[in-house]
């Protein structure tokens, strides 16, 4: 076994878990996978802060208007969500697999305005004339019950 390998077998960078990895300050592999790490952080934020939001409203009816403790939990509930948002994105593990994507979206070659249009009308015409279709047969199977009496 390489000296690369923990006992574990896994890579001595990516093999770390998230607990340790939560009181890290550092970036990991800072220049590879920029936009969905930063997309994928902001993600996690507005679903934290939205979270926070709603605990927000909702603690100080529960506890009485005045309480501190029903400012307080949200405050540091969002304090925390926004330091595992940005420690999540970090994560070797994680990490690798976002830039892993990046990667592989940069690969993806996207239609043209006009291929984009092409493909659309085709797709557009395709539903309605397979819905028209399914109509046409209810219609008629529908017509053929009603024929042999099996429906009222």
């Amino acid at each position: 076994m390489s000296k690369d390998l923990t006992q574990s077998g896994t890579a001595g960078a990516g093999g770390s878990s998230l607990s340790s990895e939560l009181f890290h300050a550092g970036v990991y592999k800072a220049n590879q996978g920029r936009i969905v790490r930063q997309l994928t952080a902001l993600a996690v934020w507005v679903i934290v802060t939205l979270g926070c939001w709603r605990l927000y409203s909702f603690l100080p009816t529960a506890m009485g208007d005045s309480s501190l403790a029903a400012r307080a939990i949200p405050a540091a509930l969002l304090a925390a969500g926004l330091w595992f948002g940005f420690r999540v994105v970090n994560w070797p593990r994680f990490a690798d697999f976002l830039i892993a994507v990046e990667a592989e979206m940069n690969k993806v070659t996207w239609p043209s305005k006009d291929e984009l249009i092409r493909a659309s009308v085709v797709v557009i015409f395709t539903i309605f004339f397979l819905a028209i279709t399914l109509f046409l047969f209810d219609v008629l199977w529908q017509a053929i019950f009603n024929f042999i009496g099996v429906t009222s």
